[in-house]
């Protein structure tokens, strides 16, 4: 498994993995188009902005997706996402850490950040799995029903 840069015929596929306007709320927050076109979820990255990368298997298949940037002082990730039919075969976890590692040497801070959604059981769990714990937000949430999660330096 590697982390490569996404590329459009990747993005594009990553577009079928958001099928409502929920799933991509969760995904992308607030502000994400929805529904989008190839010129509009390419905008909602924030590709210019964000570390953007696909997680890529053995197979050179493409699995998962994640940014990250700096936040608070902090490497936060987001938008963090398996492919629907690649899910529960702890993808999310090889994700999550090798974006960690990553973007702790990019961006030389020791700690991560991320927020999830309260009613995301499923990631909640993982990243509580992985390390990070519920913490106080230092500004306003920028979203509503949502944890701020943090996880200290190894």
């Amino acid at each position: 498994m590697k982390l490569i840069p996404p590329t459009n015929i990747l993005l594009s596929q990553m577009m079928n993995w958001f099928t409502s306007q929920q799933q991509t709320y969760q995904w992308g927050g607030p502000e994400f188009p929805f529904p989008f076109t190839a010129e509009t979820f390419r905008q909602g990255l924030k590709l210019d902005e964000l570390n953007s990368f696909a997680l890529q298997d053995d197979n050179r298949q493409f699995v998962a997706f994640g940014q990250f940037y700096l936040r608070e002082g902090r490497c936060h990730l987001g938008r963090l996402v398996v492919s629907p039919d690649q899910r529960g075969r702890g993808l999310g976890k090889l994700l999550v850490e090798q974006l960690i590692k990553k973007g702790r040497a990019q961006l030389q801070v020791s700690e991560c950040s991320l927020f999830v959604l309260k009613d995301n059981h499923n990631a909640l769990q993982l990243y509580l799995s992985l390390g990070f714990i519920l913490a106080d937000y230092p500004k306003p949430m920028p979203i509503e029903d949502c944890f701020y999660m943090v996880k200290a330096g190894d």
